[in-house]
């Protein structure tokens, strides 16, 4: 029960990395806050989690977030862990040119599509929790990334840039929020199992996990151990940190 008595926001919690961590964290004795768009899934997951409640929030809207973050604090009265999980995709190629013709270029709407959901969003729900978390002297932040912010991928412009803001994100709130007894850190997952792999065709699959040392997809429930850690005391002086879940695809390129 390391979580025994806290109180978290996992955002992007109604499916995949989200309600594993959520899953996860009840499980170690935390009530967890579901905060999601998709109402259907993520109340269907808030039922089957003790103690668990769904708010739909966009975290792309300063007032959803702030007021979903007020009726947490009147009902559970503090706010301890924050998992930044929220988070969408719209690959396209920066410019697509062959036999000498412009083919496509990723759209503005695209570009900030993701930016403002994988990004902005995280800015938001962070910025609101905080001064709960500073007033209180105790506070977790955990984000997603992802191995693409560290090292690029081939498609993907908007998706490396928020992911890799993420990253430079967390490092300078480690730096304002330690003080206050307040440890930010992000984990970088790799190919992990969710909806949106499970609908790649299967050579596909394939060539993605003859990349990984592991040899296999990683799980929702991977990266979720890996919030829990950073979410529980053990993890009290890791502060600032990336932490990648990738079986070693990284290693393997």
């Amino acid at each position: 029960m390391r979580l025994q008595n806290r109180i978290a926001i996992i955002t992007g919690g109604a499916n995949g990395i989200g309600r594993a961590t959520a899953t996860r964290f009840a499980a170690e004795g935390a009530r967890v806050a579901i905060w999601d768009l998709a109402e259907e899934a993520g109340r269907a997951g808030a039922a089957e989690i003790a103690g668990a409640r769904f708010q739909a929030v966009n975290v792309t809207d300063p007032a959803s977030v702030e007021s979903a973050v007020e009726e947490i604090v009147q009902a559970w009265g503090r706010i301890d862990i924050l998992v930044n999980n929220a988070g969408i995709l719209r690959d396209a190629q920066l410019v697509s040119y062959k036999d000498g013709e412009l083919r496509g270029r990723m759209s503005i709407e695209d570009y900030d599509a993701v930016l403002g959901v994988n990004l902005r969003g995280v800015f938001l729900c962070t910025r609101a929790v905080a001064p709960v978390m500073m007033r209180q002297s105790y506070g977790r932040i955990l984000s997603t990334s992802s191995v693409v912010g560290l090292y690029g991928n081939f498609g993907q412009t908007n998706y490396v840039a928020a992911k890799a803001g993420v990253i430079g994100m967390t490092r300078v709130w480690a730096r304002e929020l330690g003080r206050y007894n307040i440890t930010a850190n992000a984990v970088a997952p790799g190919f992990i199992a969710t909806d949106m792999t499970r609908s790649m065709p299967e050579k596909i699959l394939e060539m993605m996990v003859a990349r990984v040392p592991a040899r296999r997809i990683g799980q929702p429930e991977d990266v979720a151990n890996a919030f829990l850690f950073l979410a529980s005391e053990e993890a009290g002086y890791i502060n600032g940190a990336v932490i990648s879940v990738d079986g070693g695809m990284v290693t393997g390129t």
